[in-house]
């Protein structure tokens, strides 16, 4: 199965969640889609159903990854040393899109994976336009010189509050550098997602 390209807010309307897509569009009709959504509600689900549903909360806050592509960070991180959880949030949270993103260069992932495969960002000097690299303590993420000037750089990081950059990672607002300080451990996700229903739901 290929990447979820279509539009986030549906899939935010079927999860009850939002996962991406437009805000405002959300709130106004948080109801699952289709002809009957506002008048059925949302259905009862069945254990299988329920952990299905906190898997696809996580696949789709990440941008919709493909499904193999999820499914291959669950099998490493069940393989890894710790808990299984954490290491596939740690996972996660270290692909360069979602770093991109987490330091405000872009407004979503899913923009932040665009701007990654368009070349506009370094990894310790070196140009890299691979949403899914993984960086390390210590990495350097930076803008290319050539794209500093860029009004989607500077409107991003104006409009992002500094304050919401984890403590993970450190941002050189001025130079359009990032830092990875450490490997994070406690991951706050902007939805609530229960990871070990993820796991049991790859269990099953």
């Amino acid at each position: 199965m290929g990447r979820y390209l279509g539009p986030l807010t549906k899939v935010s309307r079927r999860l009850g969640v939002f996962v991406g897509g437009d805000v405002d569009s959300f709130n106004k009709r948080n109801f699952p889609p289709g002809q009957h959504g506002r008048t059925q509600g949302r259905k009862k689900l069945s254990d299988y159903g329920v952990r299905l549903q906190e898997k696809q909360k996580l696949k789709y806050l990440y941008g919709g990854l493909r499904e193999g592509q999820f499914k291959r960070y669950f099998e490493e991180a069940s393989k890894t040393a710790g808990n299984t959880g954490v290491v596939l949030l740690q996972l996660l949270e270290r692909r360069l899109d979602n770093v991109v993103y987490r330091l405000g260069f872009a407004k979503t992932r899913r923009q932040a994976r665009q701007l990654v495969n368009h070349g506009h960002f370094t990894v310790n000097g070196k140009k890299v336009n691979i949403p899914s690299y993984r960086v390390d303590k210590g990495d350097i993420i930076e803008v290319v010189e050539s794209s500093k000037n860029l009004f989607i750089f500077k409107e991003n990081l104006e409009s992002r509050d500094p304050r919401s950059v984890p403590k993970w990672l450190e941002l050189d607002r001025d130079n359009m550098r990032g830092k990875v300080v450490e490997i994070p451990e406690e991951i706050e996700l902007e939805i609530p997602v229960k990871v070990q229903y993820v796991i049991e739901f790859y269990s099953m």
